[in-house]
């Protein structure tokens, strides 16, 4: 049996369709007919925008907006005007089409692919789309046929792409395995959305699966079977038709307060990356937004968005939350993220550095731009603000004294805003955790975002396969910092809430009802399944399970112990 990790909940059984990694080669070689070369570039890129299009309608009528998005997306890195101005002025250095772009296309991949960021990943997984859909083009290289494969196929690929699962009929699929991927990656996401079962960064895949193998893969517990027995087909037939009756029955928990088993509420929010995520979160029950990233709004421009653009953005999303609660996070950006308009300096170890509150703090009428456009959207709903990568009391004293110098000229200017706005913080180091008691203090609500908090205490970054198995919000630091994150702001009296990806974790979820968690802020789809996790517990029950989970020495036993009582 293969071990990856289950990106995409359900279980799939069929025979491998191997994706073989067709190799784009070619010669590089020196152009003298620069415009020339420069219209062959043009006209593939027209080419693959023309397929693109036809993938995003096709994404439209089987997935929606959101997702369809996404192909969109890859056609704005296509025609950036940035990349093409730096291809256009290597190929009047004499590089061929195929080089330059290229080139270019790996310098980004290079930028995005190095922060530990998820959301900054996605971007290298799409510029890689784009480059290899491209590149294939300028080669005449034939495209991949996924869309006629037979029914009961389970795609098997070292990488799987947006472009590729856009390719494919839903029907025909019944899962996809690969060697790379995150469940944050866009392919992840788009495989949840069409509920096609999917494990990803299985490795040794690609030397161990056969083309036309039986296979069986569960996408919860990310386990992978090859050539599987009688027993083992009967055994997960059963379990697969077992999941598909749960997924109907989620259904009976929309329009439920999300509470334990003994009535205790809780809030159940979604994380957002942009105003109209704000309506596929109340469309999946969610009750608010918990996280509201606002990075996405400088990502993709070539200037710095001004206070006007940022304030009809966010109090696009206030409205349509229509008085739901909306936490906005200021900038969350740091060396390790290419955001031109930022001009940002490259630093030797980005993660540690100027970044985040950091960075706004350092530049502060970019701040002050943001922090007025949020407190004027604040007028149009139930708008807070939360300030990451908080580490010590100044920072947050800081951050808090400019929130009050605007209130007082948008005062002054008679301009609208919620004099009561809160102000909170990302709980996300081990300093936080170290000083809750004193951050509490200074506000009016904690978040803790797991993912970072998880690599800052054991310092390990998830996306280095060499120290990946000491990432795990299993590990009994991690439990530790959690939960003294958590008592010190329920000591304090202000709200605790999880937007990390532990708080869909459904072994995770009775510590965290244990510990004293408030609010649980999960992706729009994890909703119906994280409040029904929450209503099988009773507190009583979760204590005796949390307190033989935090009795175990070693994330391993931690771990074993929670899978045989979830």
């Amino acid at each position: 049996m293969l071990k990856g990790t289950g990106v995409s909940e359900g279980i799939g059984i069929g025979r491998i369709f191997l994706v073989n990694d067709e190799p784009l080669e070619y010669t590089p070689k020196t152009v003298t007919d620069k415009d020339n070369e420069i219209n062959r570039l043009k006209e593939a890129i027209d080419e693959f925008c023309r397929i693109t299009e036809r993938r995003e309608e096709n994404f439209r009528s089987t997935a929606g907006d959101e997702e369809a998005a996404i192909m969109m997306g890859h056609i704005g890195i296509a025609k950036d005007p940035f990349l093409m101005g730096e291809v256009e002025k290597l190929i009047g250095n004499g590089k061929c089409a195929e080089a330059a772009f290229e080139s270019m296309c790996d310098m980004f991949i290079q930028i995005f692919s190095a922060t530990g960021d998820d959301i900054t990943k996605q971007r290298a997984e799409d510029v890689r789309d784009v480059k290899t859909g491209v590149l294939g083009i300028l080669l005449g290289k034939n495209e991949l046929r996924l869309s006629e494969v037979p029914e009961g196929t389970v795609i098997c690929a070292r990488e799987i792409t947006p472009s590729m699962i856009a390719e494919m009929k839903k029907e025909n699929i019944a899962g996809i395995l690969t060697e790379a991927g995150s469940t944050t990656s866009h392919s992840a996401i788009l495989a949840r959305v069409l509920e096609i079962p999917a494990v990803m960064s299985v490795p040794g895949l690609m030397d161990s699966a056969k083309n036309g193998e039986g296979v069986i893969l569960d996408g919860v517990k990310g386990n992978v079977i090859l050539s599987p027995d009688e027993t083992q087909l009967r055994c997960y037939t059963e379990r697969r038709e077992k999941l598909i009756i749960e997924r109907r029955e989620l259904e009976k928990y929309r329009g439920k307060i999300t509470a334990s088993a003994d009535g205790t509420k809780y809030d159940l929010v979604c994380n957002i990356g942009k105003p109209e995520d704000a309506a596929k979160a109340l469309e999946a029950d969610g009750e608010g937004v918990g996280l509201f990233r606002t990075e996405f709004l400088f990502m993709d421009k070539t200037s710095v968005p001004s206070e006007e653009e940022q304030f009809r953005e966010y109090k696009k999303a206030a409205m349509i939350l229509k008085g739901r609660q909306l936490v906005i996070r200021t900038l969350d950006i740091g060396g390790d993220k290419n955001i031109p308009c930022l001009e940002m300096k490259k630093e030797n170890n980005p993660f540690m550095g100027f970044r985040a509150i950091r960075y706004c703090l350092g530049n502060r009428e970019l701040f002050k731009t943001q922090l007025r456009a949020i407190l004027r959207a604040s007028a149009f709903g139930n708008v807070s603000i939360m300030f990451p990568l908080i580490t010590c009391v100044e920072e947050i004293r800081e951050a808090k004294a400019l929130v009050d110098e605007i209130k007082a000229s948008l005062r002054a200017e008679d301009i609208e805003f919620d004099e009561n706005i809160k102000t909170g913080i990302m709980a996300e180091t081990s300093a936080a955790g170290v000083i809750a008691d004193l951050l509490a203090k200074e506000s009016d609500f904690f978040s803790i975002g797991t993912n970072d908090l998880t690599g800052y205490t054991m310092a390990a970054d998830r996306g280095n396969s060499e120290v990946a198995y000491l990432y795990s919000p299993y590990q009994p630091s991690v439990l530790r910092m959690i939960r003294s994150i958590i008592q010190a702001g329920r000591k304090q009296g202000i709200p605790v809430g999880m937007c990390g990806e532990a708080a869909s974790d459904p072994m995770m979820i009775p510590l965290l009802i244990s510990f004293g968690l408030t609010e649980f802020s999960v992706s729009s789809p994890a909703v119906l399944r994280v409040r029904k996790y929450i209503s099988s517990w009773t507190k009583e029950r979760a204590d005796e399970v949390t307190a033989k989970a935090m009795s175990f020495e070693t994330e391993k036993d931690v771990r074993e112990y929670l899978e045989t009582v979830v």
